[in-house]
């Protein structure tokens, strides 16, 4: 197969696999964990994946782990309660309801699934930056766990 000459055109192709990828894991993590899904949760699942993978890719690469999980996991929630105020709340479907559940906001969101959202967002920034290296000749990744290595002037340019 041959590559599109245009590189809008890789990049939108990119980004189209990218948002399957995530699409599928998402749907896959909701049938392990609760036995079944929603095609919504697909959408978000590819919208959070693009996202996340946004974070290191589009803004700085050289952003700590720890910031990067953080980000993913605001990213996530905020997807999960906009799908779920149209999901269950507008339309009435009733994919899911966390009103049992302490601190809850509005039966869609709840700080026990940001900090599920925290831990499992290590997983799809490895997995973002593995597909987008070895099927798509990125840039090997790099982490920085903590903070930022300063450079100085010594350790030239990388």
């Amino acid at each position: 197969m041959t590559k599109p000459a245009s590189p809008l055109l890789r990049e939108m192709i990119k980004l189209f696999l990218l948002f399957l990828m995530g699409g599928m894991i998402y749907f896959a993590i909701e049938i392990a964990f609760k036995g079944d899904s929603h095609v919504s949760m697909f959408i978000v699942g590819g919208m959070a994946f693009l996202l996340i993978g946004g974070i290191n890719n589009y803004l700085d690469y050289g952003m700590p782990l720890v910031w990067q999980m953080l980000c993913s996991a605001v990213i996530i929630t905020f997807l999960e309660l906009v799908s779920g105020l149209v999901v269950n709340v507008w339309l009435g479907l009733g994919v899911w309801d966390y009103s049992n559940i302490p601190l809850n906001f509005m039966g869609q969101i709840c700080p026990r699934f940001f900090l599920i959202w925290y831990f499992l967002s290590l997983a799809g920034i490895f997995l973002d930056d593995f597909f987008r290296y070895r099927m798509f000749g990125e840039k090997k990744p790099h982490y920085v766990l903590l903070r930022r290595r300063k450079i100085s002037v010594a350790d030239g340019v990388r």
